[in-house]
């Protein structure tokens, strides 16, 4: 099994590269992300998904273990398939799509092209548990909300004006990753901006 490829980029497109190594050429299907940590280098180092079938055999790359750990994890749910999670990974950053499966986004996750409504629903559904317990990532340094203690209370105050708890996660997250220290306060006045 093949881990990665060290060696030198000869070709760079938005959706493949070719990297030399002894001699030899891989061509490799890679993401958006990928293309823009691998753009202006010219050795570089990528981590390889070996996909393997009757018809056909190609290699997935990413320029980090993380994303490809959430490559992964998106191949593992009924319904997408390598092509599918690859334009995923080219629509939306790997932090993107965790925390909209965390916090149940259907309309972020139906918004990549090629997923409609019952495999968005599918994919929160199987990852949300895995997601959360930090599969499907290098390291993990996903928001936990119990590191303030005003976030519940902001929560409770927002659900009980009318939003749903969905939008109100994602506007939390997004107030907490700007202004980690932020008050109960700030936190509301800041998030109902974001609704």
């Amino acid at each position: 099994m093949i881990d990665y490829i060290k060696g030198t980029i000869e070709e760079l497109t938005p959706t493949e590269t070719t990297i030399e190594n002894n001699g030899i050429g891989y061509k490799i299907l890679i993401s958006l992300q990928t293309y823009e940590v691998l753009n202006g280098t010219k050795d570089t180092r990528i981590y390889i998904h070996h996909y393997l079938r009757e018809d056909e055999e190609l290699y997935y790359g990413f320029a980090s273990k993380d994303e490809r750990e959430l490559f992964r994890l998106l191949i593992g749910v009924s319904g997408i398939g390598a092509s599918t999670a690859r334009m995923m990974l080219s629509s939306l950053t790997s932090d993107e799509i965790r925390n909209a499966i965390l916090a149940e986004d259907i309309n972020k996750i139906k918004s990549i092209k090629g997923i409609g409504l019952k495999s968005a629903q599918r994919l929160i559904l199987e990852l949300k548990d895995k997601v959360s317990k930090g599969a499907g990532a290098e390291n993990t340094t996903l928001f936990v909300p119990a590191a303030n203690p005003a976030v519940d209370e902001a929560t409770t105050a927002l659900v009980m004006l009318g939003f749903t708890k969905a939008n109100v996660t994602k506007a939390v997250n997004a107030v907490l990753k700007e202004k980690p220290t932020a008050t109960l306060e700030e936190i509301i006045k800041l998030a109902l901006k974001r609704m």
